[in-house]
């Protein structure tokens, strides 16, 4: 009997995942991981007050969420000193990155993106037909130069720049993006992540102006918030822009109980404090250990450290897998030079003791595999 009749263009895409998940790897391991911090998670959790209000909510599900998310929309265009019209809503960054190909991205159409940049980008681009060109990192940081010179020369629709970048945590000072922002080519749309923005230190955030049509920024309840298991991401856009996801997005996308996690979130600042201060007595905690063994942690803007190995992928691959081994999870960047470093989440002190236990004989493991091959 014959199946259904994929489009040639779903036919010809690879049936994968940009990321294998921990639970995954735990199926497969037939075991538990005793720290999760690979995933860029906030162990810290939500704030209380988030938790109380989804609790509450929970009895009300047998309600569609809003599909105009009104309140929480009304409450971050005041936190961010935009009008709600400047505000989109959606399931999580990767949801909105989705919608936004859709709407600006054909077969054929040329897109910009940094080599070993955010791949569910990526994946998206190509479940639309869009042809990827990438330019590399320069000093382990995404390289707005390159990347608007690239959308020049091959007339792109989208831009995707992170800041912080997600893997290796670096950042750009708010004058280099505002610059960027300033020169992005007639046509071509700025995409800037800023899934990690709350962790970036004072005066970095740019200043942009919400109805410049050359940029959307995302943000998200995943990281700060930690919420990630809610699927709450936020653009911030030039009206029409906003306007025209309606064309495209699914307008019962988002759950109740996440929008009222998201609107008490929100309002308790003094918990989002509280967890940005832990993050970076975190960051601290994982560059310590990294100076222990002989290694070095790159600076970070976000939630998590890009620790470089030393030596290239192939070992880095072997420093991770030992991890993994004892019950360690964390994750890597996907292509070099990058790929020599391992990166590791924010944890609790916990987190970080048996990172600090294991570390050691994971890298004796991997040296000695290592040494043996060569």
């Amino acid at each position: 009997m014959p199946g259904p009749r994929y489009t040639d263009l779903a036919a010809s895409l690879p049936a994968t995942v940009p990321f294998v998940g921990p639970e995954a790897q735990e199926r497969a391991r037939g075991s538990l991981f005793r720290v999760r911090i690979g995933a860029n998670e906030s162990v810290f959790g939500p704030s209380p007050k988030a938790i109380a209000a989804m609790e509450q909510a929970a009895a009300a599900t047998w309600m569609y969420g809003d599909p105009e998310s009104h309140d929480l929309r009304q409450a971050l265009a005041s936190h961010e000193g935009v009008r709600p019209g400047n505000v989109i809503i959606g399931e999580g960054i990767d949801g909105l990155l989705g919608y936004l190909v859709r709407l600006t991205v054909g077969p054929g159409d040329a897109v910009v993106t940094s080599d070993g940049a955010y791949p569910t980008f990526n994946y998206h681009v190509a479940g639309f037909g869009g042809t990827l060109h990438k330019v590399p990192y320069r000093d382990d940081r995404e390289d707005p130069g390159a990347l608007l010179a690239k959308a020049r020369e091959t007339d792109a629709r989208l831009i995707y720049l992170a800041n912080p970048d997600n893997p290796m945590g670096s950042w750009h000072a708010a004058g280099i993006i505002e610059e960027a922002v300033a020169s992005v080519p007639d046509g071509t749309l700025l995409i800037l992540d800023e899934a990690y923005a709350q962790f970036l230190p004072d005066g970095a955030l740019p200043k942009i102006n919400p109805d410049n049509p050359r940029v959307i920024r995302f943000r998200t309840f995943s990281k700060a918030y930690g919420m990630a298991g809610a699927r709450v991401g936020y653009g911030i856009g030039a009206a029409d822009l906003i306007t025209a996801f309606n064309k495209v997005r699914n307008h019962f996308g988002m759950c109740r109980i996440s929008q009222a996690g998201a609107l008490a979130a929100l309002q308790d600042a003094p918990y989002l404090a509280e967890v940005i201060a832990s993050v970076a007595k975190a960051r601290a905690r994982i560059a310590d250990i990294a100076a222990q063994n002989g290694l070095t942690a790159l600076p970070s803007a976000a939630n998590f450290v890009a620790v470089d190995c030393g030596r290239d992928g192939a070992f880095a691959r072997a420093v991770l897998a030992e991890l993994t081994a004892r019950d360690v999870f964390v994750r890597m960047p996907f292509v070099a030079p990058q790929d020599r470093c391992i990166r590791i989440s924010a944890g609790t002190e916990a987190d970080l003791d048996i990172l600090e236990r294991e570390f050691p004989a994971a890298l004796d493991a991997a040296r000695a595999k290592s040494d043996a091959m060569s």
